[in-house]
């Protein structure tokens, strides 16, 4: 009997815990902080061994096969070097499921609108009547879904921590939404290593495959002028036309795909707002004609999607002031789009847990629609050293209410209050969703 260690009690780890039981494997679960309750009950319930707080070595490297959960970072886990130095193989939790399933997958990945991007492109193939599943990076934990064998097609949010951890994966269909730095404190502070990270989604993708990407972003461009992927390219572009592809011309969403209908829509009519949304709506109805989904059925999901929550989600309209939560904008890329999208002036909550940020691109934006920034953060200097002398109005919080409360005080009718924080959130809350909770929570109290 293998031995499957799997490192990290979350979602991933358990999920994947359950399916290596379902086939055969010794399994053990090993977690460096504490397991929560709910996952320590389907554990037990499951007869698998497991520990917290702690990784017992003599557990641990007499593995098979190592699972780690991609929170855990390779190069600065003692236990994950030790593994790696006696050639035991480590993998994600998408690598381990993917084998044991026939379902179709389309895996998307990005640095910013892979969540809207892998919900919509979900609603789109669930409206259709497809047995579709969601997992990866959201929802339900791809490997337990595999173990419950319901589904005939997957959408996987992928981030580059678990394409990292493949070796032979491929999904059918691969999306790559746009490449900007970020987490490079992973990847040795060298963008070139986070670009080719990404671009593991299409290293084992045959001829018989497809790669959607955007043609107008340069790291995506130059990657694939000096490599190769076997999969046939279908690009998306604001700018470009192409025979196959998706582009927008005069107001109008037009997707070519190989042997099937061209699809036009009025992007006016579509319910997702913004630039970066036409992109994200460019992506997904390339995989829906794919799909050989009806161009009737594509319009309508594409008019009546919801977004996702924390990404530009319009909280409540006060005193004719639109309170805006894009929480889920963790970097500079995210809140550009963000404010690129802002049509009234502008009280911008910014501020967070700094990945290296470079906010020089926001300059031309914050000059033209902020009209006063709210900084929520422990460590504030960079900010205030760049727009200090930008806006006419600059204050420091460091609660959520003070933040809201300041915002409601300097916003007038007609404007905009928008949270996209450009950084992480550990400073001050869980995660970027208690800080949008957080967030919605204090607007709701006005």
């Amino acid at each position: 009997m293998k031995r499957l260690v799997i490192l990290g009690g979350g979602e991933s780890g358990v999920g994947t815990a359950i399916l290596g039981k379902k086939k055969g494997y010794d399994v053990f679960v090993s977690d460096y902080g504490k397991i929560k309750e709910n996952y320590k009950e389907v554990l037990i319930n499951n007869g698998i061994a497991w520990e917290e707080e702690k990784h017992t070595e003599e557990l641990i490297l007499n593995a098979d096969l190592v699972m780690k959960s991609p929170g855990i970072p390779e190069k600065k886990s003692t236990i994950v070097i030790k593994l790696v130095e006696k050639g035991i193989p480590v993998i994600s939790e998408i690598e381990f499921a993917a084998p044991f399933t026939k379902a179709l997958t389309i895996g998307i990945t990005g640095s910013n609108g892979k969540t809207t991007t892998t919900m919509l492109t979900y609603h789109l193939l669930k409206s259709a009547g497809l047995n579709v599943a969601l997992g990866g990076n959201i929802g339900k934990s791809f490997a337990w879904q595999v173990a419950d064998d319901k589904y005939d097609n997957y959408v996987l949010e992928l981030s580059s921590f678990q394409l990292d951890g493949i070796l032979d994966f491929k999904p059918h269909i691969a999306i790559i939404t746009n490449i900007s730095p970020d987490h490079l404190d992973r990847y040795d502070y060298k963008y070139e290593n986070y670009i080719a990270s990404k671009f593991r989604i299409t290293m084992n993708q045959t001829e018989d495959d497809y790669l959607i990407y955007d043609a107008d972003d340069e790291a995506i461009s130059e990657w694939l002028k000096n490599n190769k992927t076997k999969a046939q390219l279908i690009p998306f572009s604001l700018t470009k036309t192409f025979e196959l592809g998706a582009f927008i011309k005069e107001k109008t969403m037009e997707v070519n795909i190989i042997n099937e209908e061209e699809f036009t829509m009025e992007t006016e009519t579509m319910a997702l707002e913004g630039k970066h949304n036409m992109k994200n709506a460019m992506a997904a109805t390339s995989v829906a004609k794919l799909m050989k989904i009806r161009n009737a059925t594509i319009r309508e999901s594409l008019s009546n999607f919801q977004g996702v929550e924390h990404r530009l989600e319009k909280v409540l309209k006060i005193q004719n002031v639109q309170y805006i939560n894009d929480s889920k904008a963790t970097n500079v890329n995210a809140t550009f789009f963000a404010l690129d999208s802002m049509n009234t002036p502008t009280v911008w909550i910014v501020g967070g847990v700094d990945k290296g940020n470079d906010y020089n691109e926001l300059m031309s934006l914050v000059r033209e629609k902020v009209k006063a920034i709210i900084c929520l953060g422990v460590d504030n200097k960079k900010i205030i050293d760049m727009f200090g002398n930008v806006v006419d109005i600059m204050i420091e919080v460091n609660t959520m209410e003070d933040a809201v409360k300041m915002a409601q005080r300097l916003s007038e009718k007609g404007d905009t209050v928008l949270l996209s924080p450009a950084c992480a959130s550990f400073d001050l809350f869980e995660n970027y969703e208690d800080r949008g909770n957080q967030f919605k929570q204090a607007v709701k109290h006005l």
